[in-house]
């Protein structure tokens, strides 16, 4: 289970509570590509597609009479996605982005899976057909620092970097790199349960325009902060390896040399934590719509309770 498909279960859950959306719920479409009887138990109606070029115009057609998309597909069944929600006359699409702005990303950018593609489609058909979007950016998601990461959760179970320890921190054997940023101090991020981004997102739906990213957050520390609330959690201090440009290059490095796909996957995270992308000053989200976000701390808390 990706990241999206984890949070498009969330934004179905939190849907039927919004007052605006209730009354008009059991009308949202889940499109996927096996059948899933536990959604359509639950109301829901789903639709099984194909996004190869071959069904192109069944996708279309499945689309039709849709207002908004919110995609949990990447790569070419995004683009099939998108080019099929454009053809059909969908108003609004949102890409499966959920992390930092796209604007701080470089380029080339390895973490990418096909998220520049998407962005520069959707450009196109917002040009020639009129079709708006927006990308809804979270920062990092706290279930990375939960009991087992977030594969534990079922997100991002075929990341490569989705267990305990592959982002920053390993609470269970109390170890934390902390990268800094280019004036020498501890990197900042922004973060956001889970939970609180399918709310996010959920409530969004009602909005009368999008503009091209909506920003939310539940927290915001630099790293530094977030090893000592990780440390006050558990009532223990932790290993702590610090980290400049130099040090996590020549990481990036070694991690190359042995062919590792994860190590470097876990290098180029902290490297692009320690560049800033996934911080982001003002959360525009939180402003526009009635959701009070659990802090960080809050969450750990509960988190770890029982372990």
């Amino acid at each position: 289970m990706s990241v999206q498909s984890r949070i498009s279960q969330l934004v179905l859950q939190y849907l039927g509570s919004e007052p605006a959306l209730a009354p008009t719920a059991q009308q949202t479409r889940k499109t996927i590509q096996r059948p899933k009887p536990q959604l359509s138990s639950k109301g829901w109606q789903v639709v099984v597609v194909n996004y190869a070029e071959t069904h192109r115009q069944e996708l279309t057609f499945k689309l039709a009479g849709v207002g908004a998309v919110i995609s949990v597909v990447s790569g070419a069944a995004q683009i099939a996605l998108i080019d099929a929600a454009a053809q059909a006359g969908v108003r609004r699409f949102a890409p499966a982005e959920f992390e930092g702005p796209a604007s701080l990303r470089p380029q080339p950018d390895a973490l990418d899976r096909g998220k520049r593609s998407a962005l520069e489609r959707l450009r196109h058909h917002q040009a020639t057909r009129g079709m708006q979007y927006t990308s809804f950016v979270c920062g990092i998601l706290y279930e990375r620092f939960g009991p087992g990461g977030m594969s534990a959760s079922g997100i991002g179970v075929r990341s490569g970097i989705g267990a305990e320890g592959d982002y920053l921190i390993n609470i269970s054997q109390r170890r934390a790199q902390i990268p800094h940023d280019a004036n020498g101090q501890p990197a900042t991020l922004c973060l956001t349960s889970a939970e609180d981004v399918g709310k996010f997102v959920a409530a969004a739906i009602s909005l009368q325009n999008w503009p091209l990213e909506l920003r939310m957050r539940g927290d915001r520390m630099n790293v530094s902060r977030l090893v000592h609330i990780t440390e006050t959690v558990r009532g223990t201090a932790f290993e702590k390896a610090q980290h400049n440009t130099q040090s996590m290059q020549s990481a990036l490095q070694l991690a190359r040399s042995t062919g590792s796909m994860q190590e470097q996957l876990q290098v180029i995270s902290m490297i692009a934590t320690a560049s800033g992308r996934f911080d982001f000053a003002t959360p525009n989200l939180n402003s526009m719509v009635n959701i009070t976000p659990t802090r960080f701390q809050a969450w750990l808390q509960e988190a770890w309770e029982n372990h």
